[in-house]
């Protein structure tokens, strides 16, 4: 039953294309239209000189003059809006456009953003797409297991089954707890969630961390993992396992850039046909067990290289259990299926579950009773196979399909770090970029975020399984506890029916993910898991520093009720009131001062000069000059042109223009802080881009060097060169 407590703290805010654009709360709108009422504008409305329905183009593109973007249809929509449709940022460039019709080939046309409602998926294409990293964890799961076992000798792998129990164990108990928190928090109940609603900010920050840590190196070790089947088949390609993986991983990123529908038509076939290759394979190894009594067979010789102690035991239990990496997949992207969303992530989930288990457990027992052992030059799935089916095409089928699952399995992470990301993004906890759509619908930045991130780590490990999955497990076993945690302090807070039951689920589910996330801290920390462990603080470190640089804004962005009566005037010889300019926020409170750089009389520092003065509010014109004799012929020419503004000369004798230009607009600033200082500059813009370089720029310098005053506006009057 769905929970009446699912939008807790305001977080059932639907992933759409607005949530860049937050609505105001109700306390900012009543300021807004206290702000409204005593708006007086500096001179009275008049009519608008132009038709702003563009009444003459409807029906038809915009005129371009510099063919920069391609044209855009308007078309009305509601009274007083336009609607644009077209491709609206393709450039006119014969390379860029070029570039983009290889990119509309790759990624596909754009999408409108009310598709956004069917770029959703059913429960046969979702199962694949979110269960992919789970169920390919079962092609290195029980050969991480096993790896770490036989190193106390071969006669210490008998102690696989125990182990394998106890991890189908915490799979169910995960599981189970899992499908509570989906209709509890049905718009999106990732551990980051749950854990912020429940624990508070820094549990949720760190179940975030987590998270992050695990898609990102799912993506890396799936593709390892994957690379390695292929070489286990094809030995001659082992050379190349590094350009395989850094290939498959801008294949998959294309692959979810073109959106979650295209993505997941992509990647059905592969998951389903690994699962039925798996149950074929387990099929007929049973049935040649059976047929010799379910004796297993006894393992090679293998000399031991460790004691066989608690601590090994331990490192095993921790190594077996990244088979549950993905489990989480489906809380997370609730929001991404058809309605009734919970309810079908719910029945995904138990699907997902009840094939892991099925899968985990029929591998691993197959393996004690053929006697195998992990071998570096090939895995043990490989190993099976090959013993399974001597002959025939099913041997390459069960290798190809699981090459091609572990590959996609990294599909699991793009579908749910750029969707982690939004939510962390929507709270003010990553950049805001994370909340945009791209073209597809799809949460680009996110992606490519990923995909950057996961091929630095691939490479810099050089595409080595062993030498990742230590990593593994710390992450995503830290985001399972958090969750489970925060469902436990859900249910004592909201104690509706059947509360205690799904509370003691959920208890369970956090004990048990606690004490693997234990195991797995202390037994491989020497392996690497340090390194996850130092990284979770220090990420959620960065993700406070960006919260806190995102409230400081919020509130220097806030409006403020105006103060009662107008604004004083100074009179003569009485100081003006210090005060920020940038706190004025209606007409009568801004009083201006126009300053016009000019480096020579020209056309275009004449019509800048002209754009400022027709705005009817005090110029002055400011020249920096290198000595004397040029100030001085500055100032005839200035004479001769009529000396209708005042001007003021700068003489910069090391010929330094920008600097002396910056410093004094800046002391104009501290003389008269009650004045908003508006800089207007020429510049000049050729109609070619190769002809840049041949001017200085100095408008953006400039532009740059005031940036930080407050109380400075900078604009510019382009004048364009068309020959």
């Amino acid at each position: 039953m769905q929970s009446d407590e699912a939008d807790e703290a305001g977080r059932g805010t639907a992933v759409t294309p607005s949530a860049e654009f937050p609505p105001l709360r109700p306390d900012e709108v009543a300021t807004l239209r206290r702000i409204g009422v005593r708006w007086q504008p500096g001179r009275p409305p008049k009519g608008l000189p132009v038709d702003p329905t563009l009444d003459r183009y409807r029906g038809r593109p915009a005129p371009t003059r510099f063919g920069r973007l391609a044209p855009i249809e308007m078309f009305a929509g509601q009274p007083g809006e336009l609607v644009a449709t077209g491709p609206a940022h393709e450039p006119g460039s014969r390379a860029a456009r070029a570039l983009t019709r290889l990119r509309r080939v790759v990624l596909g046309p754009p999408l409108r953003s009310s598709a956004v409602l069917y770029e959703r998926m059913r429960k046969l294409v979702a199962l694949p797409i979110l269960s992919s990293d789970l169920l390919s964890s079962v092609a290195y799961g029980p050969e991480a297991m096993l790896t770490v076992l036989v190193l106390a000798g071969g006669g210490a792998l008998g102690l696989s089954l125990p182990l394998a129990a106890l991890l189908v164990v915490l799979m169910i108990a995960v599981g189970l707890s899992y499908r509570q928190t989906i209709p509890a928090y049905p718009h999106g109940a990732g551990s980051y969630i749950v854990a912020s609603a429940n624990l508070g900010v820094t549990p949720g920050l760190a179940a975030a961390a987590g998270l992050m840590l695990d898609y990102v190196l799912t993506v890396a070790v799936s593709v390892a993992a994957g690379v390695h089947a292929v070489t286990s088949a094809l030995p001659a390609l082992a050379p190349f396992n590094v350009p395989l993986g850094v290939l498959v991983i801008l294949v998959l990123l294309a692959g979810n850039l073109r959106g979650v529908r295209t993505a997941g038509n992509i990647f059905v076939l592969p998951t389903y046909a690994f699962v039925v290759a798996v149950l074929a394979l387990l099929v007929v190894g049973w049935w040649r067990a059976a047929g010799r009594g379910f004796a297993p067979m006894p393992p090679p010789p293998v000399p031991a290289a460790e004691g066989l102690g608690l601590l090994l035991v331990l490192r095993a239990f921790a190594s077996g259990a990244v088979s549950m990496t993905g489990i989480e997949a489906v809380s997370n992207a609730v929001p991404a299926f058809r309605p009734t969303e919970w309810r079908n992530a719910r029945t995904t989930l138990g699907w997902m579950v009840a094939m892991l288990v099925v899968l985990f457990a029929g591998l691993t027992v197959l393996i004690h009773l053929d006697g195998l052992v992990p071998r570096p030059e090939e895995t043990l799935l490989s190993q099976l196979g090959r013993l399974t089916f001597p002959a025939g095409p099913w041997y390459p089928l069960l290798q190809a399909t699981t090459a091609l699952i572990l590959l996609l399995a990294a599909n699991t992470a793009f579908n749910d770090f750029p969707r982690l990301l939004f939510f962390m993004a929507r709270d003010g906890h990553a950049p805001r970029r994370f909340l945009h759509m791209g073209d597809r619908l799809a949460f680009s930045n996110g992606l490519v975020a990923l995909a950057t991130t996961a091929t630095v780590v691939f490479v810099a490990f050089g595409g080595h399984t062993e030498a990742l999955i230590p990593l593994y497990a710390v992450g995503v076993f830290l985001a399972f506890t958090l969750s489970q945690s925060g469902m436990v302090v859900h249910w004592r807070r909201h104690q509706g029916r059947g509360w205690r039951r799904r509370l003691g689920l959920n208890a369970v589910g956090a004990v048990l993910s606690g004490l693997v996330l234990l195991t797995a801290a202390v037994a491989k920390f020497a392996e690497g898991a340090w390194v996850v462990v130092v990284a979770v603080p220090l990420l959620v470190l960065l993700f406070h520093r960006v919260h806190r640089h995102y409230a400081r804004l919020h509130r220097a962005l806030a409006l403020h009720p105006p103060a009662t009566g107008p604004p004083a005037t100074p009179g003569p010889g009485v100081p003006a009131t210090p005060g920020p300019a940038e706190g004025e926020e209606l007409p009568q409170q801004v009083r201006h001062l126009v300053v016009v750089p000019m480096a020579r009389l020209n056309r275009a520092s004449l019509r800048g000069l002209a754009y400022a003065v027709s705005l009817g509010q005090p110029t002055l014109a400011v020249h920096v000059a290198p000595e004397d004799a040029e100030a001085e012929r500055f100032r005839e020419q200035w004479r001769a042109w009529g000396d209708h503004v005042r001007l003021e000369i700068i003489v910069s004798p090391y010929r330094a223009v920008i600097g002396p230009l910056a410093h004094y607009l800046e002391a104009l600033h501290a003389a008269g802080p009650e004045l908003t200082l508006t800089v207007i500059v020429p510049e000049v813009v050729p109609r070619r881009r190769r002809h840049r370089p041949l001017h200085s720029g100095a408008e953006h310098r400039l532009r740059d060097a005031l940036r930080a005053l407050p109380g400075v506006v900078v604009t510019s009057v382009p004048v364009h060169v068309t020959d």
